[in-house]
């Protein structure tokens, strides 16, 4: 057997002995602990996972709206007409369950922290029922806002949220194009699925037509709620995705000086209050864009979402403010409409350029005597000359060749034909067939029904036949059925009379708005091409503008609405007689542009209609600029205003001399011209201050 000595160790190899020692003691622990745990954590994962999920997702989170911004809307030269400013605001959803109790407390709770009655506050709770969330307070302090959030438990229904005001930098600059917003309401509940209450709506003009571009998608911030319902911690955000930015087809500059023209010349009529409505519109002639939408009286979209419409409530309620007159306003074109009429009838074979007309002031149609206006008489009149004086003895021809109704004159009243046997028979076929030339001739440049121009409440317009069973009184004529009658059976019933062909053809039996005699202006500047009117010219997103480099996402393009076609002798015709309209001695229009740099094709009207009961005159004009190569249709329209040249035809000079002026366009004298800019002196204007003046 053999035994090993033992071997001797020193000091040092004993103390580093025990420290090994020592350190495989800690690993074996620290191996130890970590089974354990992880045995654990396998134990209440697999057998408590699901209750500890469960408990982790029922802590309480608060979920608080926030609002995109609303998209910006720009003019054409990239001016600010509408922005959203933020906000924060305690608002309170309403629902059907909410006790009256419920309310006064509330009121009592919130009015010391809102700085308000909690009687007044209660009112403000209870007040405009059809609206399902109340704004309680706007802008408020972060005081306020920390109550709200710390008290949530005991303030059902009260939240805060980030909000935007609306607001106009321009006042009522292009006002009722623009529109307004406002708060969703019960009425209107149903058209915006996915909204949060709190959020506002357009509710008209571009506001209303382009809401889903502009508004956006809200977002939220997740707060944890601890059991006393205090909010101890922010959970994440949704953040929101704010709304596109549109730029308009509206030039500022020439819409500010179109408002204040109407302004100043609805200021000089002689007689006050004279008149009560009226409108302007410029149109570019290429595009169909609208460059100017003047509709007086003015409104100003602030009052609606600056909580100041109590200030100005019976201006608002009296005035008709809140119509687009220029899209809305029907009434009668006089003699604006006989260029067209003048087309149609060369289009039948019914008139050439050497065509005369002896004009002696009044014509007899049958045993009606119908007179030039003003008692004038042309003498012999050609279609060029028919169109510079206003003859309105050669249209009521016009319409009674068209009508077949012969032999009219100073001397004699004319009749039906002979193969037509009855009148009756007569009114049935060939004077309903003539009805329908006129008016339909008229419909082909964009007259008496919609335009399709991208805006809310635009209004057809109408058409007129005198009744004989009801005492010539003029009664609807519907073009449309007349025509399809007629295809189907060679007939249309009706109890008129050929005085009906007279007056339509003169602009008295029909009626449209500013905006149809305007793409109707364009057309013939056009020669027959129709353009549909647009006010959008481009969509930008969140975070692009028209004037920080970005590219629009989309662009508006012209839209060819229809065509009117007819050979170059009968168009330069008619542009000799509306260019005579302007530039003879003899034109209606002469003194109004009697000293223009630049020519304009041009047509006044003046219609006899009732107005407060008594009789006045519609003031029409239309016209395009310059007459050679045309850049800009303009048409003017204002009950009351009297003669076409004397007021709307003195308008719409102004309104031209305007826009080539900022265009600096090489015929006019630079003396005059300006920048693209809304003038400096817009809001020391009267047309911005009249409407903020009002009782």
């Amino acid at each position: 057997m053999r035994f090993w000595k033992r071997e001797e160790l020193t000091e040092e190899e004993r103390r580093w002995r025990r420290r090994q020692f020592r350190t495989h003691v800690i690993y074996a622990m620290i191996f130890l602990s970590f089974t354990s745990l992880l045995l654990r954590a396998a134990y209440v994962q697999i057998s408590n996972g699901k209750a500890y999920r469960q408990a982790e997702l029922s802590i309480p989170k608060a979920r608080i709206p926030v609002l995109p911004q609303r998209g910006w809307i720009y003019d054409a030269n990239g001016q600010v007409l509408a922005w959203d400013k933020p906000s924060l605001s305690i608002v309170m959803n309403r629902y059907s369950t909410t006790s009256d109790a419920t309310y006064r407390h509330l009121a009592s709770a919130l009015a010391p922290v809102l700085h308000q009655t909690p009687q007044a506050l209660y009112r403000l709770m209870k007040s405009d029922s059809g609206t399902i969330q109340v704004t309680l307070a706007k802008n408020v302090s972060l005081a306020q806002v920390a109550y709200v959030v710390e008290h949530q438990s005991e303030l059902p229904g009260v939240q805060v949220i980030q909000d935007y005001i609306r607001e106009y930098p321009y006042g009522d600059l292009a006002g009722q194009v623009l529109g307004y917003v406002g708060a969703i309401t019960a009425e209107n509940v149903s058209r915006y699925q996915g909204y949060l209450y709190s959020q506002k709506v357009g509710e008209t003009g571009v506001e209303e037509q382009y809401e889903p571009l502009l508004q956006g998608k809200p977002g939220y911030e997740l707060v944890t709620i601890n059991s006393a319902g205090n909010a101890i911690a922010e959970a994440g955000e949704i953040p929101p995705q704010n709304g596109d930015n549109l730029q308009l087809t509206l030039d500022g500059h020439e819409q500010a000086y179109a408002q204040m023209i109407m302004q100043s010349m609805i200021q000089k009529v002689s007689a006050k209050n004279a008149v009560e409505n009226a409108a302007a519109v410029m149109l570019d002639v290429k595009t169909g864009g609208v460059i100017a939408m003047v509709s007086y009286p003015y409104l100003d979209p602030n009052w609606f979402t600056l909580g100041t419409l109590g200030q100005h409530a019976h201006y608002v309620s009296t005035s008709g403010a809140q119509v687009n007159n220029a899209i809305a306003m029907v009434n009668y074109p006089g003699s604006t409409v006989k260029p067209a009429n003048l087309i149609t009838a060369m289009k039948a074979g019914l008139v050439n350029p050497q065509t005369t007309i002896e004009d002696d002031g009044y014509i007899y149609i049958g045993k009606s005597r119908k007179n030039e206006d003003e008692g004038f008489a042309f003498g012999a009149v050609d279609p060029v000359e028919a169109l510079t004086v206003s003859s309105d003895v050669f249209f009521y021809e016009v319409g009674l060749w068209l009508g077949k109704w012969f032999g009219s004159s100073a001397t004699q009243g004319g009749s039906w034909p002979a193969q037509d046997g009855s009148y009756q028979h007569y009114l049935n076929t060939d004077l309903a067939k003539g009805m329908n030339a006129l008016f339909q001739g008229e419909a082909d440049f964009g007259l008496g029904y919609k335009t399709g121009i991208d805006l809310p409440y635009e209004n057809d317009g109408a058409f007129y036949i005198l009744d004989s069973r009801q005492g010539n009184r003029q009664v609807p004529y519907d073009l449309k059925a007349s025509e399809r009658s007629i295809a189907k059976t060679g007939e249309y019933v009706n109890y008129g009379s050929p005085a009906s062909l007279a007056d339509a053809a003169i602009g008295q039996s029909q009626m449209f708005t500013p905006l149809q005699l305007a793409e109707y202006a364009l057309a013939l500047a056009n020669r027959g091409v129709r353009v549909t009117p647009h006010v959008l010219q481009a969509v930008y997103g969140p975070n692009g503008t028209p004037t920080n480099g970005a590219k629009p996402v989309s662009t508006v393009k012209p839209k060819v609405a229809g065509r009117v076609n007819a050979p170059d002798w009968q168009w330069n015709l008619v542009q000799r007689g509306m260019i005579g309209v302007t530039t003879s001695p003899n034109g209606t229009a002469y003194g109004a542009f009697a000293g223009a740099p630049y020519q304009v094709a041009g047509k006044t009207g003046t219609a006899q209609i009732m107005l407060g009961g008594k009789p006045t005159d519609n003031s029409v004009f239309i016209g395009y600029a310059p007459a050679d190569h045309p850049q800009v249709a303009v048409a003017v329209m204002a009950p009351g205003g009297g003669y076409g040249a004397q007021f709307s035809a003195v308008i719409a000079r102004q309104m031209l001399d305007a826009y080539f002026n900022e265009h600096h366009a090489p015929f006019m004298p630079k003396s005059g011209w300006t920048d693209t800019s809304i003038p400096a002196n817009w809001k020391s204007s009267p047309a911005y201050q009249i409407p903020e003046q009002s009782p």
